[in-house]
């Protein structure tokens, strides 16, 4: 029972998203009121990253979710959400052109790694710090691409930092681990950084396929 389950939770994930252009996936709290700076900050960069042609991609939850999808709703781009059941629901944000709701974290990080040519990190908790090293780890392995990460908020990573540090100079990851990874409290730095190792680096052009018919798609 539980791996239909899981298939199903797939099958439903990439009929939905299918036809999505690329997408950068933002990641960040659900605990961030819309008054806090890093709500602020975080519609900042989805408004960017709109502009700069991608769809934005979060859990599809409130606070640092909900805010990286406002930017880009209101900014005119395309804004979708991979939303998890938890056992008190966490509601799909009101800023979504798209949104799908899973039970599993590991088909939800699925989801929102498969589509994406980028990954923000905001600040957020243990689940933010799951994607985060994730997507590091996939880069490593060479399970995906070597796309760009960016790690926003330098003074409320600052720990996180000096860990990664310490864990390049005991050796236990290299220079080329973290070569891709930039560290910044700028959404102007960002965004160069994402057109040169990311639109530039993968040749990518803001597009939206027609969803086709026989997988089911329905923007």
């Amino acid at each position: 029972m539980f791996t239909i389950k899981v298939a199903w939770s797939f099958i439903k994930g990439f009929r939905k998203m299918h036809s999505l252009g690329p997408c950068v996936a933002v990641f960040g709290s659900a605990r961030f009121k819309e008054t806090s700076n890093d709500y602020l900050k975080a519609v900042e960069i989805g408004e960017a990253l709109a502009n700069l042609g991608f769809t934005v991609m979060t859990g599809g939850g409130p606070g640092i979710m909900e805010a990286a999808n406002k930017g880009a709703f209101q900014a005119g781009g395309i804004s979708v959400g991979c939303n998890i059941i938890l056992p008190e629901e966490q509601a799909p944000n009101p800023y979504l052109h798209k949104q799908i709701t899973i039970p599993y974290f590991f088909v939800r990080k699925v989801m929102l790694i498969k589509y994406s040519y980028a990954f923000i990190v905001m600040p957020g908790g243990l689940g933010t710090l799951d994607e985060f090293f994730e997507s590091l780890l996939l880069i490593q392995t060479k399970m995906i691409n070597r796309f760009p990460v960016v790690l926003f908020g330098k003074k409320y990573h600052k720990d996180l930092i000096t860990h990664i540090i310490m864990m390049h100079e005991n050796k236990n990851i290299d220079e080329a681990d973290i070569q891709n990874l930039l560290i910044t409290d700028s959404v102007e730095e960002m965004t160069e950084y994402l057109k040169e190792h990311s639109i530039i680096k993968y040749k990518l052009i803001k597009s939206y396929n027609k969803p086709k018919w026989w997988v089911g798609g329905r923007f």
